[in-house]
């Protein structure tokens, strides 16, 4: 089969992948203002405690007081969200996104599963059904909005590369891989030079081969943090990827829905020192995505998902958890925000779900099937094809014009 440019651009899918970051894209059109929507799933759980912080909450200390960061106004200290949540300060352009009415995080969010085990609960959060499927829930959303809209070259895009399972199903895909592109992440060089250290041999071996590759000594003897890996990252693997889905989801026939993922949120020790990392790959990649729309961002929804939460309590080695609540960002033009939705449950321990995490409130198929419903222009009919079972209702007052 031959793969012609514009084939390519009108293609249902090109995923792309980097490091422990990866890209799919579709295409579809859902709507006379041709929205977009871009999917980006944190595999690894992300903490929501700590990415948007109920401060006002006088239980959070308690069970948690050595990974609070201080409160807005203070040095190193969370964003103000309104006077009772704070932004990790990790986040500066989700903030500003936020004071700009273009955020909104929905707390107290969570699958509609209860497994604590990563894999299960991906399957869940990708299939979008009270049993596992073979096919994931924005797949089915795309296949019902390609029966709006009639393209002259077909959808499919095969280049070997596994897609992942939100993206699968009846409606075709394909994937794509930039050679030499599979590259570790900072962190994992760091755990192996931090095991090998005291090693006479391959210690030495180890951080000379780093020092090739334009490690500085004191690179491979902290733990990496936001700036730090500013600086080996120019740009990293998540915002090279955001800028290209950016791109060709600008493209005039090109894809409108695209699917990203970033991992490095499973935080089970030194979670203080560690999450900035992933948080601050996030809020870059969602201004490169932000930058290379131009335009188009006025018609964007950004819709950031985790499999579940972490355990309010912190555990021996500086972490957290498995868990269960946690929270989810929806960014762009299209976005009702500059509040956080969601209903807040409370941190009292007879608050807390099962004793040790934090009660989901928020189904999270029905944020996205309100994005779906409001930004997509779903009908009730699809939605209940994209999230099969019991009926899901639609959250209200996620998108800006709806």
């Amino acid at each position: 089969m031959m793969i012609h440019r514009r084939t390519t651009l009108l293609g249902l899918a090109a995923s792309w992948t980097l490091g422990r970051s990866s890209l799919a894209v579709a295409g579809s059109s859902g709507g006379p203002d041709d929205p977009r929507l871009v999917v980006i799933i944190l595999r690894g759980a992300l903490d929501g405690l700590s990415a948007v912080t109920p401060y006002g909450d006088a239980d959070l200390k308690t069970h948690r007081r050595a990974l609070v960061l201080p409160e807005p106004g203070q040095e190193g200290g969370l964003l103000d969200l309104g006077g009772f949540y704070g932004l990790h300060p990790s986040l500066q352009t989700l903030h500003s996104l936020y004071r700009e009415g273009q955020m909104l995080p929905v707390h107290a969010v969570a699958g509609h599963y209860r497994s604590r085990s990563h894999f299960e609960a991906q399957d869940y959060l990708e299939s979008g059904a009270d049993n596992l499927l073979s096919s994931g829930w924005l797949n089915r959303a795309v296949a019902s909005l390609q029966g709006k809209t009639n393209r002259p070259d077909g959808y499919g895009l095969a280049m070997g590369l596994t897609i992942p399972l939100l993206l699968r199903g009846t409606a075709r895909v394909g994937s794509y891989a930039p050679a030499g592109s599979q590259h570790p992440s900072e962190d994992l060089y760091h755990q192996i030079s931090a095991l090998n250290a005291s090693d006479p041999v391959t210690g030495p071996a180890f951080k000379n081969a780093l020092r090739a590759r334009g490690f500085s000594d004191a690179a491979m003897t902290e733990m990496p943090t936001s700036s730090s890996l500013d600086k080996l990252h120019k740009p990293d693997a998540f915002t090279q990827l955001s800028t290209a889905a950016g791109q060709m989801l600008s493209t005039l026939h090109g894809p409108r829905i695209a699917a990203l993922e970033i991992g490095g949120w499973d935080t089970h020790a030194a979670q203080l020192g560690r999450l900035g990392s992933p948080l601050a790959q996030l809020d870059r990649g969602i201004d490169a995505l932000r930058q290379s729309l131009g335009e188009n961002w006025k018609h964007t929804v950004v819709l950031a998902m985790t499999e579940f939460g972490r355990t309010v309590r912190m555990n021996g080695t500086g972490g957290t958890d498995h868990g269960t609540g946690t929270v989810t960002f929806l960014a762009g033009g299209a976005v009702a925000g500059g509040k956080v939705g969601g209903t807040w449950p409370g941190l009292r321990p007879s608050q807390l779900f099962e004793n040790r995490d934090l009660a989901p409130t928020t189904d999270l198929r029905a944020v996205a099937a309100g994005v779906l419903c409001d930004h997509l222009h779903l009908s009730p009919q699809a939605i209940a094809t994209v999230f099969p079972g019991p009926r899901t209702e639609p959250m209200k007052g996620l998108i800006a014009s709806a």
